[in-house]
């Protein structure tokens, strides 16, 4: 039995408003047009689902047991509609991100805004090393998550993350030697803000190991080949923090920061800023 929800929805109004003439007001028809569609899903039900006197209209047994499901039909009909309505948001976001930045979500960041507004196409630049902040200022990019010291950025700050130096749990510092590191390549905070620290020190290093990708520096730093400069919240399994060992300073925190360009004030743009501040995740403490 394939029920039309044209049917269903006149059933309901019925139920509901007590009559038919309401009904057919709820649902700007006329009260013959709603007495058609009644007599067609009882029809197709093969049983009456309204008991009909000239004083009183109520549900019969199985009207009621009905009501409830036709009710639930509507209900996945119209959650549905909503859900796959063509939207007016059109356009294109161009978008650049830290490679760290949300982690394994940043896929469903994408994914749910792909799906929300499929008129809008996504370009998506990924790195650590990328000067996210001079490609907004250039016009370049409309939205960009960038690593600062706190307060040193205006925009929304999504989270601040407290960077250390890192090693392996089996890392052995060269005897008499300098210091290996590992860094991203120039612009990265993270490079630049390690160096800047090492300066007021007397530690003798050197970089042995750059890589652009964040699975570069990780394998680098799990061999035991360097100490680099991480978040916190990036240390894996296999890694210890070394703040304090070999001379090493302590390092200051960083905020990652949504910053806007000049041309994003458009709605795409505004509904996948939005989007991303819904899905910051806070700093994990440990």
């Amino acid at each position: 039995m394939d029920l039309d929800p044209t049917l269903l929805r006149a059933f309901v109004a019925i139920a509901r408003t007590g009559g038919f003439t309401r009904a057919a007001q709820r649902l700007h028809l006329t009260q013959s047009a709603i007495s058609h569609q009644m007599r067609r899903l009882e029809e197709q039900v093969g049983r009456p689902l309204l008991h009909r006197t000239t004083r009183s209209l109520t549900l019969t047994d199985d009207g009621a047991e009905f009501l409830r499901h036709a009710e639930q039909v509507l209900a996945s009909l119209d959650t549905l509609a909503r859900r796959f309505a063509p939207s007016p948001v059109s356009g294109i976001v161009r978008f650049g991100v830290p490679e760290n930045f949300l982690g394994e979500r940043l896929p469903q960041l994408l994914c749910r805004f792909a799906r929300a507004y499929p008129s809008v196409r996504l370009e998506v630049g990924v790195g650590m090393h990328l000067d996210l902040r001079a490609l907004v200022a250039a016009r370049e990019l409309d939205l960009a998550v960038v690593l600062s010291p706190p307060k040193a950025v205006r925009g929304t700050v999504l989270k601040r993350a407290q960077l250390a130096w890192v090693a392996a749990d089996t890392f052995e510092a060269p005897s008499g030697g300098p210091l290996p590191l590992a860094f991203f390549p120039s612009p990265c905070i993270y490079r630049n803000l390690g160096v800047a620290a090492l300066d007021g020190t007397g530690v003798a290093w050197h970089v042995v190991f750059t890589s652009p990708s964040m699975q570069g520096i990780r394998a680098a730093v799990l061999a035991g080949l360097a100490v680099t400069v991480l978040t916190r919240d990036d240390v894996e399994p296999g890694m210890t923090i070394v703040d304090g060992r070999y001379g090493l300073p302590a390092l200051a925190p960083v905020d990652f920061t949504l910053i806007r360009g000049a041309d994003a004030d458009t709605p795409a743009a505004r509904e996948f800023a939005q989007l991303i501040v819904e899905l910051r995740e806070p700093a994990r403490r440990r």
